[in-house]
């Protein structure tokens, strides 16, 4: 006896909306990434930030843009300096991040993970850290694990809000 459902017949890869394209984001996208954000800030999955914030630290994020021009998803990396004698390197940390609703569960969160990766390893980075109040699916997926605030930089564990409740998820390269 079957129990499931079946499942609708996939759509040819053609009809799908194009792949977005990954860049470093500029300062003149700062209105977009906060109004990517906001969806995410309402529901408290994100901090709210300022668009003079995101102009100030706009070569932190990478951002997948549609054929059209527009932000699809966003994320921050942010390196910081090794801060023991015991330490093996500089860490990043991954921050921000969100896809647009209507183009999420296709891959673009991926890319952006990707890119970041990539963008990490070109920077030395021994470590990325990541807090998300969600479960990191995502994150979980390609290789970050539960980690505590004490393996984090300092200045960056002291800045999570301890009301949010979120988890710290790290990755080490």
């Amino acid at each position: 006896m079957i129990t499931a459902s079946p499942r609708p017949a996939a759509r040819p890869h053609t009809l799908t909306a194009p792949p977005s394209v990954v860049r470093s984001a500029r300062a003149e996208d700062a209105a977009a990434l906060a109004e990517l954000s906001l969806p995410f800030v309402r529901s408290g999955a994100l901090r709210e930030r300022p668009v003079a914030l995101y102009a100030a630290h706009a070569t932190d994020f990478l951002v997948a843009q549609d054929a059209d021009g527009a932000l699809e998803g966003c994320v921050g990396l942010r390196s910081y300096a090794a801060e023991t004698s015991g330490s093996t390197g500089p860490v990043g940390v991954l921050y921000n991040f969100c896809v647009a609703g209507h183009r999420q569960g296709r891959g673009v969160g991926a890319g952006l993970l990707h890119a970041a990766l990539a963008g990490a390893r070109v920077r030395a980075l021994v470590a990325l850290f990541t807090a998300t109040t969600g479960g990191g699916d995502l994150f979980l997926r390609h290789g970050f694990a539960p980690a505590s605030a004490r393996q984090a930089p300092a200045a960056w564990a002291d800045s999570l809000d301890p009301r949010r409740n979120a988890r710290i998820l790290a990755r080490f390269l």
